[in-house]
């Protein structure tokens, strides 16, 4: 049996497959399977993905009908034998001794049972800089901490396969925020976190990527928060956790309707442009009718002292 199942789910992946599969063969902690789950794909991955299954039986190929990253790595779950499992995406990469070095942690520490990762942005606007904060090594993360700052968790994470026996892995109706809804159930249940703040690989952050749409993973913190609140303790004095999370509502439904009327005027612009390009053009119309109005008595006034008139006449 493999110390760590490693899921990796990969839709249409073809042209990063190759360089997430390297970085899990080259880890310097080799003891692990890794669990690709082509997720419906058209194109060349699941070929990639038995290419490198036919050179290494740490390697396996499970396939099914497109159903989005949750259900393609519950899928992964369901076949893992490790007793730590660990999410790694089809576009990004880790370091050498990622596993290593959060395997390390999970052994010295039984009273840990989710280690959150760090990696360094690839792409975007923060190209090369760690993906999440680079402090509190080794601190716990409290339900608090994960309902206060979203960021605070991370999809690269090695975890006790306990977790998921727990929770029952992800819930297969979210498209996006799918981990965190499934990290504040674990929480909810009672394991704990900590985090390794040290970033150990690459992480894509692509135009074309579920993340990176600011208003489909808005709108998915609140469908998370939506199924969060019920779950949280009530009391007579209240619960700090439902204060924390109903104050997040507020601010990102605030955010979500700014991205909203962003968008519409967005969508309204190539009207309003038409409409002051046929303005600007009837106001240079009007200017050069006025202009012609202006030039034509003085013709009629050079015509008529020239012409026949009454001193004429008498002359």
């Amino acid at each position: 049996m493999p110390a760590v199942s490693v899921i990796m789910p990969a839709f249409d992946a073809e042209r990063y497959l190759p360089a997430a599969i390297d970085s899990v063969l080259r880890q310097t902690y080799a003891d692990l399977e890794l669990l690709i789950v082509d997720d419906g794909s058209s194109d060349e991955t699941a070929q990639i993905g038995r290419w490198y299954a036919a050179r290494d039986p740490r390697v396996r190929v499970l396939q099914q009908p497109n159903a989005g990253p949750g259900p393609a790595r519950n899928t992964g779950f369901r076949a893992a034998q490790g007793r730590y499992l660990a999410f790694l995406d089809s576009d990004d990469e880790w370091d050498d001794t990622f596993l290593a070095e959060h395997v390390a942690i999970l052994d010295a520490r039984p009273d840990v049972d989710v280690v959150i990762g760090n990696a360094r942005n690839r792409g975007g606007a923060r190209d090369g800089q760690p993906s999440r904060p680079v402090r509190g090594e080794g601190m716990p993360i409290t339900l608090a901490e994960i309902l206060a700052d979203e960021t605070c968790l991370f999809i690269m994470a090695v975890f006790r396969r306990e977790v998921v026996d727990a929770v029952g892995g992800f819930d297969p109706d979210l498209l996006t925020n799918e981990e965190y809804e499934m990290w504040i159930r674990a929480a909810l249940a009672g394991f704990t976190f900590t985090r390794h703040t040290k970033p150990l690989g690459w992480y894509s952050c692509r135009a074309g990527s579920l993340s990176s749409s600011d208003r489909l993973m808005l709108t998915g913190i609140l469908r998370v928060y939506a199924k969060t609140r019920p779950m949280l303790p009530s009391g007579a004095v209240g619960s700090p956790e439902r204060a924390i999370l109903d104050r997040q509502v507020v601010r990102f439904e605030a955010e979500v309707a700014r991205i909203e009327r962003k968008q519409r005027l967005i969508a309204v612009a190539p009207l309003v442009g038409h409409l002051l390009l046929k303005l600007r053009r009837t106001l240079r119309h009007l200017r050069e009718r006025s202009e012609q109005v202006k030039v034509v008595p003085e013709r009629c006034g050079a015509r008529a002292s020239g012409g026949v008139g009454p001193h004429s006449i008498e002359k």
